[in-house]
């Protein structure tokens, strides 16, 4: 799997994934030669932790503790959210797009018009824009009516080029919100490899898996696949720094929108600086205090460093 990981990232910066994310941004300086870093954190009650300062976090850097350069905690800036949505042949079973319009709902509710945007895109086996970045979140739902679902789907794959997409905007707070029943039939990459190109770009993904409950619980109830197994939706999410929920309904739909939205604005911002060796370097971000518990990229690819004088 890291061979798997660092072939897909030397893909990334030969095909210029690297240069797009080298754009400049308000807080850190440069992303060529800094590593940003989005954290959530949680309490042992799962409730959001706000009021940390950069003394309370920890960097290691392939085990290594590093300094960190840039702090930045602002509730009140613009976000970048793009809302992804499986339109494949399987979504018309059931209730299943029915709830993603919820989520996708609320989520627009949760955005601040004139300040965040949002784009809507679709997928089965390709990947369309059904509406472009807005700062009018609100506009968004009659183009999701728009969408019919049919085709195979290639999940990893509409996720990877959707977060290439996000890693160009300019705001600092971005995350990739995907919409599916989480059955992935025609993909390309498989989840370590799109896993590898989300982090890298340090873009959260957060895949909401819209099925009836009996659906939810047998994912659930699962027994472990002994190791080694292939990296799966669970995965993804969490080494992206995002996370992997379910909506079972109308109800859970609009809790999911404002959990999601909840940690974008409560998003910390760090960053450190990347190490000159040109490989897959992990990530492990820490706080002081053992009872919270932190959620942010696994890792990134180091820069390469020119020898020409």
């Amino acid at each position: 799997m890291r061979t798997k990981i660092a072939l897909t990232l030397a893909v990334v910066a030969s095909t210029g994934l690297a240069g797009a994310a080298g754009q400049d941004r308000p807080v850190f300086r440069s992303s060529v030669e800094l590593v940003p870093i989005s954290a959530v954190v949680r309490d042992g009650h799962n409730r959001l932790v706000a009021t940390l300062s950069a003394d309370d976090f920890q960097v290691l850097d392939n085990g290594v503790r590093c300094r960190i350069v840039d702090f930045h905690r602002d509730q009140t800036g613009p976000m970048t959210v793009a809302l992804l949505v499986d339109v494949s042949g399987s979504m018309k079973i059931g209730p299943k797009l029915a709830f993603a319009r919820s989520v996708l709902d609320q989520m627009t509710v949760e955005l601040t018009d004139g300040r965040d945007e949002a784009a809507l895109f679709a997928f089965d086996s390709v990947l369309r824009v059904q509406q472009p970045f807005t700062v009018h979140p609100g506009s968004i739902g009659p183009h999701f009516d728009e969408v019919e679902p049919f085709g195979t789907t290639s999940l990893y794959d509409a996720i990877a080029e959707t977060a290439r997409i996000v890693a160009r905007r300019p705001q600092q707070r971005r995350a990739v919100i995907v919409f599916t029943d989480g059955v992935d039939t025609s993909s390309q990459l498989t989840p370590a490899e799109v896993s590898a190109l989300a982090s890298s770009i340090d873009v959260p993904v957060y895949i909401v898996v819209t099925v009836p409950p009996i659906d939810a619980v047998q994912r659930a109830s699962r027994p472990a696949e002994p190791l080694p197994r292939q990296a799966d939706l669970r995965d993804l999410a969490q080494w992206t720094g995002g996370d992997l929920l379910f909506a079972t309904s109308a109800e859970e739909a609009g809790l999911k929108a404002h959990q999601i939205a909840g940690e974008l604005r409560h998003q910390y911002l760090l960053a450190v600086e990347a190490s000159d060796r040109f490989e897959w370097r992990r990530l492990d971000v820490r706080v002081r205090d053992r009872k919270f518990t932190v959620r942010a990229r696994s890792g990134y690819f180091g820069r390469e460093v020119s020898t020409s004088k």
